[in-house]
């Protein structure tokens, strides 16, 4: 049996989905128009709004921080008190009021006509001061509030965020932005990680666990131990990796391991990954071989190791 709470979720849920269709069906050439005055702006993105626009309008700024566009939010109010100043030629003003008439937007309004900063407004009533003083006027449907009283801001608050959603993902796809140059604006959390490179997670320079051929096993078991990462790499007379020494290798060699030297303990050709590669990749190449560790070595050019990739550094990036 429904709840009558469920009820309430289902009718407000659907009151917002039909206003959303509305947004979608009422887009027209003034879309486009504030794409192109966001593509041309020297500067950044000001994106402005008061009360739960406010709230809206801060997500909107780091959406578009988040995916290309260089933005900030300014509070309306303390714009009024100083913060003007961080408006100016070569930016452009992305203001946003369900009503249009919001009087805290009036200062920062008069700025922008005032120094040729380009205007555009948010607002859903056509003939409101905002989107009268706009240079682009984006006008949100009259839908009808999922609060059932009118008064609350639901749907309004809805739309606008899907707005700014599509305007930040049309400029997306209008600079080609990637996954990686995403990773760029969100080095932290889940993504960030999947698309880190091998390169950023490495171990380098005397950190590396690397020995001769010919060194003793004593001395490499000394270099192994000291380095800590379970594994030693062989490298032939010019410098290049020419195996790597494991648990396993000395495990097979057991018996008179320490009348051996490297070269006559180690598995040649070991697998390697380039320093460019996800660390995802390498991921996926140490579970598929169930080993621990991978050199890294140049893609084109001399097989010297340039750094050594371990399953843990993976895991503590939230890897794995």
């Amino acid at each position: 049996m429904t709840s009558t709470f469920q009820t309430t979720a289902r009718r407000v849920i659907r009151t917002e989905a039909d206003a959303l269709a509305q947004l979608e069906a009422g887009l027209n050439d003034e879309f486009d128009r504030a794409i192109e005055v966001l593509l041309n702006a020297r500067g950044r993105v000001i994106v402005s709004g008061m009360g739960k626009s406010g709230h809206i309008a801060r997500k909107i700024a780091a959406t578009f921080a988040s995916t290309g566009t260089p933005a900030h939010f300014v509070h309306p109010a303390e714009a009024s008190h100083g913060d003007l100043g961080m408006m100016a030629q070569g930016d452009v003003a992305l203001v946003l009021s369900n009503s249009g008439e919001t009087p805290e937007l009036a200062d920062l309004v008069a700025y922008t006509r005032r120094f040729a900063i380009p205007l555009i407004g948010v607002a859903s009533r056509p003939g409101s001061t905002l989107l009268r003083q706009s240079d682009v006027a984006l006008v949100l449907p009259q839908a009808e509030e999922a609060c059932g009283t009118g008064i609350v801001p639901t749907s309004s608050t809805t739309m606008t965020l899907a707005l700014g959603d599509a305007l930040a993902v049309a400029l997306m796809e209008h600079r080609a932005f990637t996954p990686e140059h995403f990773r760029e604006f969100h080095p932290g959390g889940k993504l960030g990680a999947r698309l880190s490179k091998v390169r950023d997670l490495m171990h380098a320079g005397d950190a590396l666990p690397l020995v001769d051929m010919d060194t003793p096993m004593g001395d490499t078991l000394i270099e192994i131990s000291q380095k800590g990462f379970g594994v030693a790499g062989v490298c032939a007379p010019d410098g290049t990796l020419a195996g790597i020494i494991t648990d396993g290798d000395l495990r097979r060699k057991m018996d008179g391991l320490l009348t051996h030297d490297a070269g006559q303990v180690m598995t040649a050709d070991p697998t390697t990954i380039g320093p460019d590669a996800l660390a995802e990749e390498a991921v996926a190449i140490m579970n598929q071989r169930k080993i621990t560790c991978l050199f890294v070595l140049a893609p084109d050019g001399p097989t010297n190791p340039l750094g050594l990739l371990h399953i843990h550094d993976c895991l503590r990036v939230g890897l794995g």
